[in-house]
């Protein structure tokens, strides 16, 4: 209450109505260490409901994570650590970025399933060093969104029983009373999914909810859903139970007026030694840690192969023979020849080297068979059986996207899945958040372009790919063969800092011909793929299935006494990150006359063409038809390239 007000901006009702359930969990279940916050079998606590951010930075403070006072009072402040919604900061006991609603839900089913797929991975009889929970604190908004329904019916399905969530049934969201818009029956809604349901808990009565947990925990397979009726800003005597505590401050008078009605006679930020003292949770979690360590330690004499695998996992690092096992197979994809889609080069590069990390948990989002995502050693995870290595997350992508987000989040596992490239809008936002997050998740994102052909328009993705691609922090990957893709897929699984889209075709491409510095040279982004002799005066800069046309027209043009450049660039992302110099001598400023040809819109090209140069790309959206005469009806043909190279050399004269 005090931190709102002092930010004059914040959401005070939540961290009110659900402060008495959180007393509950943090003091009597939670198994965490605020002394080592990344603990790896410490449960995973999730605020979904974000916007209530004040609540967790309150907990983490009273129970002694290295969140001090002084962060409290710099509420929502720039260059705090305490955002208007909570940011990840694990060593601060942030587990996720939430605030878009239902999203923190769907990062908890990752969290759990993790736990589940790591805990049949690694414990043995008398060794459970993976066995923890994850809470979730959700409102009336988060079950509202449509991602609640996704996420939530598939982890009544996996059998998610560590997964506990409170449900905030409050009664009220920003517009007001939600009996207008909102009338499901919850229970019921989730009994239908499969979980075990708790109904009708006071949310502020602590023998309530203790009893409501006590009941969750024993409750081995179904998840939990506790619904407690809680009064939203509870104690504030004019306010409470009112839109008018959700999204800001209560006010100094109803502030003056909540600290009579609650019996709290302490000044603003000021917190009574023995209450402190109570909260402080460092030393019980020491002793925690401390008992796992001596558990694994013996675990570690037992099965001293599985505990350097878990430690190495947890670490997030490869194997060690990650390195030469890359090198060998991208020397084997220079002996390709003939034509191959790039989804098929991915499914061939994950047979490849899936096997040698066994931490990779994949998945589609109904489309295994189009995404080409299985492998020869898929084995499916279900409820029954958490020893696959693949999620069928069914006609799911905005679900399968955050849930992602939450086994990354967990450690130990490398999520990637996949959907069709036009459908990465229903899974916008869990993207964007991985990004934000800077998780390592891998989207696989098939059928890029009006190559897909006849499923038309609504299929055939025009602005996907530049739009991803100006999201901060994400690279995308958008290879014209085997060879590339190989190399896109070992950058996106090396890559610890941020999440990784694939934009790869549904027909075939042909394999191009390289030298082992070329091959070296597609880590950077861009690199020269066909030269002439001398200086180019023409330079012909293209992506994914594009690029074998401009390696066409770049001989068409050849043919007729041109000196052209080939410039394949899969990833703008990473080339865009080079030093100046490199980027320089793969598109020298000097040749003005430049073509960049992509089956997309064209918006992006143009800071690598300039003004003198031309975009063959999309202006409008798709048609039905086969992709040849797709191609051949939108411009993508070696006569339209070389026509347009022809006017911009007359143009220059």
């Amino acid at each position: 209450m005090d931190a709102v007000q002092k930010a004059n901006s914040g959401h005070p009702g939540m961290p009110m109505g659900m402060a008495d359930i959180a007393e509950v969990l943090w003091n009597d279940h939670l198994k965490h260490n605020p002394n080592n916050p990344t603990w790896a079998d410490r449960d995973r606590f999730v605020l979904s409901n974000g916007h209530g951010s004040m609540l967790l930075y309150a907990l983490l403070h009273l129970t002694g994570y290295p969140m001090p006072m002084e962060q409290l009072q710099a509420f929502r402040q720039l260059g705090s650590h305490t955002a208007g919604h909570p940011e990840y900061e694990p060593h601060l006991g942030i587990e996720t970025t939430t605030g878009p609603l239902g999203q923190g839900l769907a990062n908890a089913v990752g969290m759990a399933l993790a736990e589940k797929v790591l805990a049949a991975t690694f414990n043995r009889p008398g060794f459970d060093i993976v066995n923890h929970y994850t809470w979730v604190f959700l409102g009336d908004g988060c079950l509202m969104e449509g991602i609640s329904h996704e996420a939530c019916s598939l982890a009544g399905t996996l059998k998610l029983g560590k997964l506990i969530c409170f449900y905030d049934d409050n009664g009220i969201s920003i517009d007001g009373e939600v009996r207008g818009w909102f009338t499901d029956d919850t229970p019921k809604r989730f009994e239908a999914y499969g979980w075990h349901v708790v109904p009708n808990v006071d949310g502020h009565d602590p023998v309530a909810i203790e009893r409501a947990i006590a009941a969750a925990k024993a409750e081995k397979e179904r998840p939990s859903l506790i619904c407690c009726k809680t009064v939203i800003g509870w104690g504030a005597p004019n306010k409470q139970g009112t839109e008018a505590t959700h999204g800001a401050p209560l006010g100094a008078d109803e502030v003056a007026a909540t600290r009579k009605n609650l019996g709290w006679e302490y000044e603003p930020f000021v917190i009574p030694d023995d209450i402190r003292a109570a909260w402080d949770a460092r030393d019980r979690g020491a002793r925690a840690e401390a008992a796992w360590r001596t558990l694994f330690e013996r675990y570690k004499a037992e099965y001293p192969d599985l505990a350097a695998e878990f430690e190495r996992r947890m670490r997030g690092e490869l194997p060690a023979d990650w390195e030469e096992k890359t090198r060998a197979y991208l020397e084997q994809t220079l002996q390709a020849t003939g034509a191959l889609a790039t989804r098929q080069a991915s499914q061939q590069c994950l047979n490849a080297l899936g096997p040698h990390v066994p931490e990779l948990l994949g998945g589609s989002a109904d489309l295994t068979g189009s995404n080409n995502t299985n492998r020869k050693d898929t084995r499916p995870l279900t409820g029954d059986d958490p020893t696959g290595n693949y999620v069928h997350y069914g006609v799911r992508e905005f679900g399968m996207s955050a849930i992602m987000n939450g086994v990354a989040l967990h450690g130990g596992l490398i999520p990637y899945g996949g959907t069709f490239l036009v459908f990465s809008d229903y899974a916008r936002n869990a993207i964007r958040m991985a990004a934000l997050m800077k998780q390592r998740v891998i989207f696989v994102l098939t059928h890029d372009s009006i190559g897909l052909g006849e499923d038309g328009p609504t299929h055939q993705p025009i602005e996907h790919i530049p739009s991803l691609r100006i999201v901060p922090n994400m690279v995308v990957w958008r290879p014209c063969d085997v060879t590339e893709t190989a190399v896109a897929w070992i950058d996106a699984i090396e890559r610890r800092d941020g999440p990784t889209c694939l934009a790869l075709t549904r027909q075939a491409v042909p394999a191009q011909a390289r030298t082992p510095e070329q091959v070296a040279a597609i880590r950077r982004g861009g690199y020269v793929l066909r030269d002439c002799d001398g200086a180019p005066e023409v330079i012909l800069i293209a992506t994914g299935s594009e690029v074998a046309l401009a390696v066409e027209a770049a001989a068409a043009l050849q043919q007729q006494g041109r000196r052209v450049r080939v410039v394949s660039m899969p990833s703008t992302n990473v080339f865009d990150a080079q030093d100046e110099a490199y980027r320089e001598r793969v598109l020298p400023k000097s040749v003005p006359c430049r073509v960049a040809i992509e089956a997309a819109s064209p918006d992006g090209w143009w800071r690598y063409v300039g003004d003198h140069g031309a975009v063959i790309g999309m202006t409008s959206f798709g048609a039905s038809g086969p992709a040849k005469e797709l191609f051949k009806h939108f411009g993508f043909t070696v006569d339209n390239v070389v026509k347009t190279v022809e006017r911009l050399l007359q143009g220059a004269r």
